[in-house]
């Protein structure tokens, strides 16, 4: 898919594979790919999280705002980054224990923390923008490396991190055992509440890197600064090939479902069609791939 669509756009307009526009594409994809990433871990237990835009809200305003009174530079205001992964991780446990503890539905809780993440983030920021403008934050967009921005390099590492965690660590083993069968996994002694909240802070962990790109990319944060992520993560997680079954796929899947929506979005920009044909488009996307991972004759009834 990712080869048609490159192929498609290039001969509309021989531009789209430029080194300037594939720089572009880095820049849509990296909060987008941290962000996705934390969608994967609770979707590959079988689950679903709808909080990241309220999460990636907070995440930002709490830190631009601590930036900003720590002096709004980066040599004073460094712990304000520290804070924003902070953030993001207590609200993301605090989202699976509400799930596990309370026994509601992932997609009720993280639906619910995502709106209250939303009303504390205009708390906190008096609906107003908190404008970030230090040179040495915002050189995660302007300098480059090997023609790529930094913030590029930044979110390759989170997926290294990712990927590590997924295939060498107990935590990346037990979700992969509860997407594969919950049941099953419980009877071998696992504790699957536990992992469950572990997974959930992990997915908050990468929000609170995503909300950092997100305000160094425009340098900007507000309640705004998670807007369309839910749809855009999910997915990229999905046209990946990540199983919502559950227990099938993983990060590196993801990083090409990033890569395709990111694409897809820039490409049609180049090709100069109007937005509301690229939601059509992608909306379209999401319902074939999740039409081709779900085995509808293994179900009586399609939930």
């Amino acid at each position: 898919m990712l080869a048609a669509i490159v192929a498609v756009f290039t001969l509309i307009n021989p531009a789209f594979l430029s080194v300037r526009n594939i720089a572009r594409i880095g820049i849509i994809a990296s909060p987008a790919l941290l962000i996705a990433i934390g969608v994967t871990f609770i979707i590959l237990m079988g689950s679903i999280d709808l909080s990241m835009e309220g999460t990636v809200a907070f995440s930002a305003v709490g830190f631009a705002t601590l930036f900003m009174a720590l002096g709004g530079t980066l040599a004073t205001g460094w712990p304000a980054l520290i804070a924003a992964v902070a953030i993001g991780t207590l609200v993301g446990a605090l989202n699976g224990f509400i799930h596990v503890r309370l026994r509601i539905p992932s997609f009720m809780a993280s639906l619910s923390i995502g709106y209250v993440g939303l009303g504390a983030t205009y708390i906190l920021s008096g609906g107003y923008r908190i404008t970030v403008a230090d040179p040495a934050f915002r050189a995660l967009l302007t300098v480059r490396f090997l023609e790529m921005p930094l913030m590029v390099w930044v979110a390759l590492a989170g997926l290294a991190a990712a990927w590590f965690v997924q295939n060498h660590t107990v935590l990346g083993r037990n979700i992969y055992a509860i997407g594969g069968g919950e049941e099953l996994a419980r009877a071998s002694g696992l504790h699957v509440g536990r992992v469950r909240i572990m997974a959930f802070a992990l997915a908050g962990f990468f929000y609170g890197l995503g909300a950092l790109l997100s305000v160094a990319r425009i340098g900007i944060a507000d309640g705004d600064s998670g807007s369309n992520q839910m749809f855009t993560a999910i997915t990229a997680v999905v046209v990946g090939g990540t199983s919502l079954m559950g227990g099938s796929g993983g990060v590196l899947n993801t990083l090409v479902g990033v890569i395709i929506v990111a694409a897809i979005s820039n490409g049609m920009i180049v090709a100069g069609l109007p937005s509301y044909i690229q939601s059509g488009v992608l909306g379209a996307i999401v319902i074939v791939a999740v039409g081709l991972s779900v085995s509808r004759k293994s179900r009586d009834i399609v939930k």
